[in-house]
């Protein structure tokens, strides 16, 4: 019976060795440091001036690796859609600071306000 016993407390001793000797795993959650660059202001829409139209309009895009952005969609509208569909166009043409995991660039999605106000 000892015999048995001595296999069985062994493959515990190992079990709980490797248990140890294994890290948590480290979650590296990306940093949101999407940025800006020097982008141009959306064009502000004639009608919707001469109605008097203003909002703002949050979209969400998904920016790639590269800085480029792929897609877009709205997230809350400015209750406007020429001012919406404005800012869409616009943010999908404009370059990002990609946010990074680990320090390596990679596509993330990220919300982008953009404001129609009248002056």
């Amino acid at each position: 019976s000892q015999a048995a016993a001595a296999p069985a407390s062994a493959a515990a001793g190992s079990a709980t060795a490797a248990a140890t000797s294994q890290a948590p795993a480290r979650v590296e959650l990306p940093s949101s440091s999407a940025d800006y660059l020097n982008n141009p202001r959306p064009a502000y829409p004639g009608l919707s001036k001469r109605l008097g139209e203003e909002g703002k309009v949050v979209l969400r895009v998904l920016i790639e690796a590269d800085g480029s952005a792929s897609k877009a969609e709205i997230r809350s509208s400015s209750g406007y859609d020429r001012l919406d569909q404005a800012a869409l166009q616009t943010v999908l043409r404009w370059r990002y600071l990609p946010g990074k995991r680990g320090g390596v660039a990679e596509a993330m999605w990220f919300n982008v306000p953009i404001n129609f106000v009248l002056e």
